[in-house]
């Protein structure tokens, strides 16, 4: 007698059932937890629970809550806008008055992802002020990054991981994604210092305090950046490889806005325009007691970002901290809840609320996942992601999550597998941790919605990527 679906279907969820059981009781997970859940995105219900209302720790999955929460309240073409403008009045040559550089939080200007990039992008605001004849500048350049507060540093994010290129803090005037590249010599014997050449690009005025060594040839990057919002020292430890006469790290800037500042007036001054007050920002301004919004400020340039779904594509797909962290905090803005990391979390509460998404357990601390202090439920996860497939936005959002196999931080997972080109999946790392979420199809045609968190495994004892991997494939075989 053949077996009818149902049977069939019970069955697989009985056997990964003890798969699932199996991990959870093994040696890699002896301190750890394992939470599951796999949901219809036709009827919301679950399929298949396992400690799905244990609080952990998403990592970088939460990026598809943040992403899913700017598309459905900004709109998946909404773009960012940032401005190029004077205070004052042009005399033939001489601008008697600032330069403004005002942000609305773009996480992408300047950056290599998308055009204009970095130099191509100062060069039109050169040529914008060309074009009305302005060779010097009375007063300075001033960048606004007002739009979001002056903290830059989300909630919990740890201090070693700030100052390192995936620590980049977010501002209300975003460039180049907050990152400077250090480039280095290394010595010719082992344990020598590596020698700074310089950075890329200038990062004066910041101090550099070197401490970094020549480690055995082929070695890769092992530097660890420290710096703080609006530090006046970068630290720099650890070791780079023997070999190369030149080797480059990233790390983030300390203050992106000022950093943006002295770039363009530097740049003017190679081009011919001088300026006659130092860079500044707004905030520090303000700090000086010295700021004033002017009366009249006249536009000459702006600058649009890409659609939100191919950021919100970037971010899924790189990974990118920044990127999801611009996000939360523009939603915040925008639904006027304030310009700060809380506003941001408050208002991404409020709009799965207001859909009717019952999230306890749900205490995220940032928008991108960096933050270990971030807790929240495998049945947070899916809950949000099933409901996501009936927003007229889903279609953009599928695409912006990376397919098992073939794109993205899963690439390398499930190739020549069923689940190769199937599953599409956000995966999540910090100390610790291992996540992946995402969705499926199944056999029958119908998509699922799925959350995999590992938390405080046994690294010795097991590859948390594999153990995880083994599990997605099986997905399509319930």
């Amino acid at each position: 007698m053949q077996a009818s679906g149902q049977q069939v279907r019970q069955a697989g969820l009985a056997g990964f059932q003890r798969s699932l059981d199996s991990l959870a009781l093994s040696p890699f997970l002896q301190h750890g937890t394992l939470a599951v859940s796999i949901r219809s995105t036709r009827s919301g219900q679950p399929v298949l629970s396992y400690n799905e209302r244990r609080g952990m720790a998403p990592a970088s999955t939460m990026k598809l809550i943040t992403t899913a929460t700017a598309l459905v309240s900004l709109n998946e073409n909404f773009t960012y806008r940032t401005l190029l403008g004077i205070e004052g009045l042009v005399r033939r040559d001489t601008l008697w008055g600032n330069v403004w550089v005002r942000g609305t939080g773009d996480p992408s200007l300047g950056s290599d992802r998308h055009v204009p990039t970095l130099v191509p992008l100062l060069s039109r605001w050169r040529d914008a002020l060309r074009r009305l004849g302005i060779r010097h500048v009375s007063g300075a350049i001033i960048a606004d990054g007002s739009f979001f507060d002056e903290n830059y540093a989300p909630g919990g994010w740890p201090w070693e991981d700030l100052g390192n290129y995936y620590g980049a803090g977010v501002s209300g005037l975003n460039w180049n994604e907050n990152l400077f590249k250090v480039i280095f010599r290394p010595a010719r014997s082992l344990e020598q210092p590596a020698t700074v050449l310089r950075t890329e690009p200038d990062v004066a005025p910041y101090k550099l305090l070197n401490r970094v060594r020549t480690d055995v040839p082929g070695s890769g990057d092992q530097v660890m950046i420290y710096s703080a919002p609006f530090s006046d020292y970068i630290y720099l430890d650890g070791y780079v490889p023997r070999g190369p006469s030149e080797f480059s790290v990233r790390g983030s800037l300390p203050d992106p806005p000022m950093s943006l500042a002295i770039a363009l007036r530097n740049f003017l001054a190679r081009s011919g325009i001088s300026t006659t007050q130092a860079a500044t920002t707004t905030f520090r301004l303000q700090r000086e007691k010295r700021f004033t919004l002017p009366p009249r400020l006249d536009t000459l340039l702006t600058t649009t970002s890409p659609p939100l779904r191919l950021l919100a594509t970037d971010c899924n797909f790189e990974s990118i901290n920044l990127y999801a962290e611009a996000f939360l905090r523009t939603v915040g803005v925008m639904l006027s809840f304030g310009n700060t990391n809380k506003a941001g979390l408050d208002a991404m509460k409020a709009i799965w609320a207001q859909k009717g998404l019952p999230l306890p357990g749900f205490r995220p601390r940032d928008g991108s996942g960096l933050s270990p202090q971030s807790s929240l439920t495998a049945d947070n996860m899916t809950t949000i992601l099933a409901a996501m497939a009936a927003e007229p936005s889903f279609k953009s959002y599928y695409a912006s999550i990376p397919v098992m196999g073939e794109t993205g931080t899963v690439k390398a997972l499930g190739r020549h597998s069923r689940a190769a080109g199937n599953v599409h999946a956000k995966s999540g790392t910090i100390g610790g941790v291992k996540a992946y979420a995402g969705y499926f199809t199944g056999r029958s045609g119908e998509l699922f919605s799925f959350c995999f968190f590992l938390n405080n495994y046994e690294s010795e004892l097991g590859s948390p990527t594999r153990e995880l991997e083994k599990l997605m494939i099986r997905l399509v075989e319930l």
